[in-house]
């Protein structure tokens, strides 16, 4: 009997320690992407180029409901340069793909001869930015891309905008970018992907989203500096329990993060952990075949908050 108890007693210490772990971080890809960071000269500049008032913690809300106490009476974002977005040709190029997809999955996607040019074009904008050189000589370096431009640029195209089936028995419905970067909703009861604050923006000063408040752990308040925020809101009525994404960041760099860490690994889900800039994150992709599923990132701490606590 004591014998069984013994073992069950270290069996529950080894469970419980294999919850309270973390994955080390990844030094190299933290190295790489904090290389991108610096290089990333057209992310916005917080209380410059935009302003957000975070406000208060969001509380608990199941997946599925539409009913919601709203922790944040003031939009997110209280003002954006839209002279800069539109004057930097990734982001005018970016904004231009949002409205070409189908908000929900299922619906067949048709896309135009416009919509194409539109795509190719800011493909072309993306590959002349600093940031996606660094990123394509990593790669190519690794083994993973080729130092052709063109097959890149065809790499690229593959991963974030190969349409495929997201739901089954439909046509083709969905594709890595607009699951990550536009958003999708899911049988009109599920946000699904939404992970770019520029959408986030623009879709907030249409009144088609409500900001509902940050989620964060209890003594991990974010700032309104922050360039990452994990967050609930509302979309054509319908509830994200929990969301994140990058805020000022250009998409050029958040194309080559989740670039990287896809053509890095080939499990079907991965996560690592990085340190970027002053803040802690765990980055999540999702692949569905040689395409993006999705790919987000959770923030952790910031504010070198996650150092100051090791060092104690």
């Amino acid at each position: 009997m004591a014998t069984r108890f013994l073992g069950f007693l270290l069996l529950s210490v080894f469970l419980s320690g294999l919850n309270a772990s973390r994955p080390a971080v990844n030094q190299e890809l933290s190295n790489i992407f904090n290389e991108l960071w610096r290089l990333d000269v057209n992310r916005m500049t917080p209380g410059i180029d935009y302003t957000i008032s975070v406000q208060d913690r969001a509380g608990f809300v199941s997946q599925g409901s539409h009913v919601v106490h709203d922790h944040a009476s003031q939009p997110l974002f209280s003002n954006v340069n839209e002279n800069k977005l539109s004057n930097t040709t990734t982001f005018s190029r970016f904004m231009r793909i949002l409205d070409n997809y189908e908000r929900s999955t299922g619906v067949t996607e048709r896309v135009t001869t416009e919509e194409l040019t539109e795509i190719n074009l800011f493909l072309d904008a993306v590959l002349e930015t600093q940031v996606m050189k660094r990123a394509h000589q990593y790669l190519v370096s690794k083994g993973k891309s080729s130092s052709d431009l063109r097959l890149f640029k065809n790499q690229l195209n593959l991963i974030w905008f190969h349409l495929y089936h997201r739901q089954r028995n439909t046509g083709l419905d969905s594709c890595g970018f607009e699951h990550v970067f536009v958003g999708e909703t899911k049988s009109g009861a599920e946000i699904i992907g939404f992970h770019n604050w520029v959408q986030f923006y623009l879709q907030e000063k249409n009144r088609n989203l409500d900001y509902k408040g940050y989620k964060a752990r209890e003594h991990d308040l974010p700032d309104h500096d922050d360039h990452i925020l994990n967050l609930q809101f509302s979309w054509h009525g319908v509830v994200k329990p929990v969301g994140s994404a990058f805020i000022g960041t250009s998409p050029e760099f958040e194309m080559a993060l989740f670039t990287i860490i896809f053509l890095m690994n080939t499990e079907r889900s991965t996560t690592v952990l990085v340190n970027i800039d002053q803040c802690q994150m765990e980055l999540v992709v999702v692949r569905h075949g040689r395409s993006l599923g999705t790919a987000y990132p959770k923030l952790l701490s910031s504010n070198s908050r996650h150092v100051r606590q090791h060092s104690h």
